[in-house]
């Protein structure tokens, strides 16, 4: 019999993105025996999306905590009882097969984790600043490959496995973000394997709001600021977290640095691709820097 399989979906007030969603996800949870159980997580205190679940015939839970690691731990406990649990983001589609291709990968080796590739699509023609950029680009693996660092936004977890390496998502940076690449950076450092299913594609639907110079260096600063306190949240003792603040330090200087000379050669080349990745590899220095010295930057407050 097949493992009863939760898909979780965290949102936060977008109301459009689950009335397009949640039929996709329906057809595939029931296209196995058992049907997979559909969860909405809602992380709005107002509890906006419990009409649209129900109408839609899935589950939902409230969590009014802000932050989306709070929203995250609920989709863990909610999933307590089941053998696998899937998260996928309310802003994005599966590929029709998606939720076969992850599981066929998990049963090659039952990995702590699978994890999938993201592509975006537009919502409007973006600027030439961001696609000459290729500031959406994600990466791309071959199917079977050990990774050490993932994101939620399109993840299959064994629960057990969780469970025995004693994972939850940290709290403390329910606003800043960053709270799943810790978790996954853990789950290696414990011992967890994490797999790569390329075939397991989700789309990223990219509002015209994200789609600017703004939004993308604003989201390269929090990444590098969260990467380095990731670094050092786990240090192992006093002088691994002296040792890799200094070398965070240094690297986040470097890539200032060397966006900053990109910047330069895109200007006076007339690349506008050039000059929006070193842009972005600047911001995200910056971030590494300022997250090396104690700042937290918090994208996600209210």
């Amino acid at each position: 019999m097949s493992e009863h399989l939760v898909i979780a979906v965290l949102t936060y007030r977008r109301p459009d993105d689950l009335r397009e969603l949640l039929p996709m996800l329906r057809r595939q949870a029931r296209s196995r025996e058992p049907a997979a159980t559909v969860l909405v997580v809602d992380n709005d205190p107002a509890g906006g999306a419990e009409s649209q679940a129900r109408e839609m015939g899935v589950a939902y839970v409230q969590e009014p905590r802000p932050g989306i690691a709070a929203a995250r731990n609920r989709a863990l406990t909610e999933a307590a009882d089941a053998q696998l649990l899937v998260f996928i983001d309310d802003d994005e589609r599966p590929s029709p097969k998606w939720l076969q291709h992850l599981l066929a990968t998990y049963h090659v080796s039952s990995p702590a984790a699978v994890v999938g590739p993201v592509v975006s699509r537009f919502a409007a023609e973006p600027s030439t600043w961001i696609s000459e950029g290729k500031v959406f680009a994600r990466r791309r693996l071959a199917t079977g490959t050990e990774i050490e660092v993932a994101a939620t936004n399109n993840l299959l977890l064994d629960m057990a496995q969780v469970r025995a390496l004693h994972l939850r998502f940290d709290e403390r940076f329910g606003l800043s973000g960053g709270s799943d690449t810790l978790f996954s950076v853990q789950l290696v450092n414990r011992g967890g394997r994490m797999v790569w299913c390329d075939e397991a594609v989700v789309t990223d639907v990219v509002p015209p709001h994200r789609a600017t110079q703004h939004w993308v260096l604003q989201r390269a600063f929090r990444s590098g600021n969260g990467w380095s306190r990731v670094q050092l949240e786990t240090a192992c003792g006093r002088r691994d977290r002296l040792t890799r603040r200094a070398g965070l330090c240094a690297r986040g200087t470097i890539r200032v640095g060397g966006g900053s000379a990109k910047m330069l050669v895109g200007a006076l080349g007339r690349s506008v691709g050039l000059r929006a990745r070193g842009a972005r590899t600047l911001m995200r220095g910056a971030g590494m820097v300022t997250g090396a010295a104690g700042y937290v930057y918090s994208e996600y407050r209210r």
